[in-house]
């Protein structure tokens, strides 16, 4: 989104404009953040480290598209750059602007509680209609590559209507499992408990977990059969799909393989924007904030994942996916559709969000993280370890399980905590190193920091903290 975010700022504001993310070199980088901190840079575009850069004269931070999880660093120096504004924002004493169609349900609840002022945006630029989602049923219906013949129908439709279609699948690559059907092998990565996915392009099993690779296998290597079969499909799979079924018309694929090289991305958009009719087929990277006048038809392929996921903050990531997808299509003048398919289509959760949009859905899932005292009614913190020994992880885990139970009954926490004793992640190997995790969970901050402080300096001095690689996560964006 940077060039596109350059430019109309370029257009509209008659001032230097600097920008800042791990896409330049370390001299641009440099140059720009010696030019914001002198105040030769009167506005600065950048990414979440962006939130450190200095400024001589601050007015004003916007952080756009503010529920987007990349905003929490996951790695090293963990932060949440959204939270962090909002700090900035006091200390400098200016004014801060959370923008978002979804916002984060801790935002929204701060915001429905008075405390952000809640500007609410009425209707689209110039008028605009938003389409209203559909849900299309995929129970006991011929899928060709995950699409169905209604999806396919409506696909051609648009195309003769000399429009484009936009088709969100979140999963890159050919297929994501390579098996043998005589004996039930599959490919699984070494050094992850995970399968690999078969990619085309190049022609290797690739981890999407560790990137470990590996050439595609001619035979199964448990007994010998040639015939290996592909389940599920990826971008790679249904590109070469539609390319077949639609061969009069571009199919422009979008994800990170395809946009790989210093100019990947800027040619994919001059295809995007020749204004002839194409099929649009990409991941996450064409779904948030682009402008394709073009696109009258919007297409998620596969809307089941969220609904499942042992991680309380997966329907409301849904939801935002599905509303974001949404907001691609119906941008020009053309009438505008969206089609989710599903093999839940009476799923609460997809019910409530179409029938009463984003709001709606926001509420019921407040009202059930409130009944549930999970986030943002109360507060988590993980602790989290890894190593090549699964024990040692778990003995380091409940060593400081111990620690922390100790405490609980100190005054200023006052059994205001509760703990959950160490457990593996759901993957419990990843790069070849074991993890596992220790949830602490209570209603109240004050509480919850206090134990974090009494305990941590114990932490630190045990045997088997320099054994493993450990890491405390406060508000963490992600439970698994």
């Amino acid at each position: 989104l940077t060039p596109q975010t350059l430019n109309r700022f370029e257009n509209r504001f008659n001032c230097r404009i600097a920008a800042l993310h791990s896409g330049l070199s370390e001299r641009v980088r440099f140059e720009n953040w010696i030019n914001a901190q002198k105040g030769k840079a009167e506005i600065i575009i950048g990414t979440r480290s962006a939130i450190f850069t200095p400024l001589i004269r601050p007015g004003l931070i916007i952080i756009d598209e503010e529920h987007d999880s990349s905003y929490k660093q996951q790695e090293g120096f963990r932060y949440s750059a959204r939270d962090l504004a909002m700090v900035r924002a006091k200390i400098e004493r200016i004014p801060i602007v959370l923008g978002s169609a979804t916002p984060a349900l801790e935002s929204l609840n701060n915001a429905l509680r008075g405390r952000y002022q809640y500007l609410s945006l009425t209707q689209r630029v110039a008028n605009k209609k938003l389409p209203t989602p559909k849900r299309v049923d995929m129970r006991n219906k011929k899928l060709h590559q995950g699409i169905s013949e209604p999806v396919l129908q409506a696909i051609e439709n648009h195309l003769k209507q000399n429009n484009q279609a936009l088709i969100f699948v979140n999963r890159r690559g050919y297929a994501p499992v390579l098996m043998c059907h005589a004996c039930g092998w599959n490919h699984q990565c070494r050094r992850c408990d995970t399968a690999m996915t078969l990619h085309q392009e190049p022609p290797l099993m690739i981890c999407h977990h560790c990137s470990y690779s590996k050439p595609i296998p001619r035979r199964c290597p448990s007994c010998g059969n040639e015939k290996l079969q592909t389940l599920g499909y990826g971008t790679e799979k249904i590109e070469n799909f539609l390319l077949d079924r639609f061969n009069q018309y571009d199919v422009i694929r979008v994800d990170r393989d395809s946009t790989r090289g210093k100019s990947g991305w800027e040619n994919k958009l001059k295809q995007i924007h020749q204004d002839k009719p194409a099929i649009l087929l990409g991941t996450q990277m064409l779904a948030k904030g682009h402008h394709f006048p073009n696109v009258s038809l919007a297409v998620i392929i596969d809307a089941d994942g969220g609904l499942f996921s042992v991680d309380f903050r997966a329907p409301e990531r849904l939801a935002q996916l599905i509303v974001q997808v949404a907001g691609r299509a119906g941008r020009g003048d053309s009438q505008a559709e969206v089609l989710i398919q599903t093999h839940q289509p009476d799923h609460p959760v997809l019910q409530t969000l179409l029938q009463g949009g984003y709001h709606a859905f926001a509420q019921q899932a407040l009202a059930e993280r409130k009944m549930a005292v999970l986030p943002p009614y109360s507060h988590l913190a993980i602790l989290r370890a890894e190593s090549p020994r699964k024990q040692q992880c778990l003995d380091f885990l409940q060593q400081a399980y111990e620690i922390k139970a100790s405490h609980l009954g100190h005054s200023e926490v006052n059994h205001q905590v509760h703990l959950v004793p160490p457990m593996l992640a759901p993957m419990e190997r990843k790069a070849s190193r074991y993890r596992a995790q220790l949830l602490i969970h209570s209603a109240h901050r004050p509480a919850l920091h206090q134990l974090l402080s009494l305990a941590l300096p114990q932490i630190e001095t045990l045997k088997h903290a320099n054994r493993v690689r450990w890491h405390l996560d406060v508000d963490p964006s992600e439970i698994l």
